[in-house]
């Protein structure tokens, strides 16, 4: 157990964490019954998590440099553990918006922290099969989420798709302690507290700003304001990234078209692939009249075909270009996305499974070599920031795809029920909301099945295109790296 318990206790956190993005979507009609929660509510019980988590993983990673990574990883799985248990007892969205903000926390210090433990516990051939079997948990997680989440919710209750963290993460802290050994980055480490701040601005405002758009309309006061604050945030980032002596992100790397062409498609794949799946879980449960765990398992074909296509593309691609798997993956995104908007009043679940299947081969192939591209389009000195600038930009991705599909679809089922309702805006959050019992009587079943499908038809186009444009650019923009030094694994490691 010495030798793989720090593989174990990195995956156990890494699978916990990654879990959590999606485990609450097929839990949130049973949340917004329980909490009395508003669509842009339920918007943020899922987004905060990712935006936290992407906003802090580059200064968590300067962190753990400065105050050691075992530690970090230790006390953030504690305060994960905490916060989950926080997100249990909630008796109110703000409540539980505010405890999975701090789940945030803890995911960013234990995500930053994972690959430079790994580097330091494990040398050849162990090397690359710790990172295979990080790779292969780090890709099915986000895919089980909704099938996991709707066994809990359906077994149990809601509460426990975030009480099952505790045991998991009792044992994760005790491996971490008894079998990783500490360590620091170079001396002389400072953390960007300055540029922390500036990313976490405008990530946040630029969330809101998307958010109140699809309930206030962007050219409310709300939403300008929101947008402007995103602007300004960004440009002091810039300001404070360009003079900082060691920065969270070199942005000279932006002048290299495959750095930039990785970056967007990490924001795309997660946006593509999974920021759809919240209102198709509405869909599911509201409209269908599906259960949680029937709801979940809807979303099989994506999980099984992401965990097989991954663990095939270790075995049998091995060598195969990252640029290829990436963009072959992002196409298969974007095609499997576009597979999916064919729904119209009469249309079942099953309508969605040969697009969640083709969806769930790309994630397959994307999950594993994403990394991998990131860390061949820069310089090796660089390879540590590629990482975490990779990851950072996924979670924001999910975190803009929830909200901006939310607004795609609340705007196309307002249109769908002008002249069914007197008032189709306040009808539209509603349904997508999971309120359609509350309008049941008011609107007739053909128009809300109606409406709810052409909303998700015209969130999962724009969910294709994105990951075909992604993936495209990434084929034509990402360029074949030299072949690496023997040193290059464990300088990449070490910094990640």
């Amino acid at each position: 157990m010495r030798k793989w318990g720090p593989l174990v206790a990195v995956c156990l956190g890494t699978f916990m964490l990654l879990l959590d993005v999606t485990i609450v979507i097929v839990a949130l009609p049973a949340m917004a019954g329980g909490l009395d929660a508003s669509l842009s509510e339920l918007q943020w019980v899922i987004d905060i998590y990712a935006l936290v988590l992407a906003a802090l993983l580059l200064g968590a990673g300067a962190a753990a440099d400065v105050l050691g990574r075992r530690r970090v990883y230790a006390v953030g799985t504690g305060l994960f553990a905490l916060a989950s248990l926080g997100s249990g007892l909630a008796q109110n969205a703000g409540e539980l918006i505010a405890l999975r903000g701090l789940q945030g926390v803890g995911a960013a210090a234990m995500f930053a922290t994972t690959l430079s433990i790994l580097g330091a516990a494990y040398q050849g051939r162990d090397r690359s099969f710790a990172l295979g079997i990080w790779g292969a948990v780090s890709g099915a997680a986000a895919a089980l989420g909704p099938v996991l989440g709707g066994v809990l919710t359906e077994g149990l209750d809601w509460r426990w798709i975030f009480f099952i963290n505790l045991p998991v993460s009792v044992l994760a802290i005790w491996l971490t302690l008894r079998a990783v050994h500490e360590g620091r980055g170079e001396q002389g480490r400072r953390i960007d507290w300055a540029g922390t701040g500036c990313f976490a601005l405008f990530a946040g405002a630029l969330t809101f700003a998307v958010v109140r758009a699809g309930t206030e309309g962007w050219t409310s006061a709300q939403t300008g304001v929101a947008l402007a604050v995103a602007v300004v945030a960004l440009v002091a980032f810039v300001v404070v990234e360009r003079r900082a002596a060691q920065p969270l992100l070199d942005l000279s790397l932006f002048r290299g078209a495959s750095f930039v062409a990785v970056m967007v498609a990490a924001l795309a794949f997660n946006a593509a692939a999974f920021g759809v799946l919240p209102y198709t879980e509405i869909w599911l449960q509201t409209l269908l009249g599906m259960s949680p765990v029937e709801a979940g398992l809807a979303l099989l074909p994506l999980a099984v075909l992401s965990f097989v296509v991954a663990a095939l593309t270790g075995r049998l691609l091995h060598g195969v270009q990252p640029r290829l798997l990436l963009g072959g993956g992002l196409l298969l995104v974007g095609i499997g996305a576009l597979a999916q908007s064919v729904l119209d009043a009469g249309s079942g679940w099953a309508a969605l499974s040969p697009g969640l299947a083709v969806a769930g081969a790309g994630v397959g192939l994307v999950s594993p070599s994403l990394a991998g591209a990131a860390l061949s389009s820069v310089p090796q000195r660089d390879a540590g920031m590629a990482g975490g600038a990779v990851n950072t930009f996924r979670q924001l991705g999910f975190a803009l795809g929830v909200a901006v599909f939310g607004t795609l679809v609340t705007s196309r089922m307002t249109d769908s029920l002008r002249g069914a309702t007197p008032d189709p805006v306040g009808a539209s959050h509603l349904l997508a909301g999971g309120g359609a019992g509350a309008l049941h009587g008011r609107v007739s079943a053909h128009e809300l099945h109606s409406a709810f499908a052409s909303g998700l038809n015209t969130a999962t186009l724009v969910a294709g295109a994105a990951g075909i444009v992604a993936g495209a650019a990434v084929l034509i923009w990402v360029r074949t790296p030299k072949a690496p030094t023997a040193g290059t694994p464990v300088k990449v490691l070490s910094e990640a």
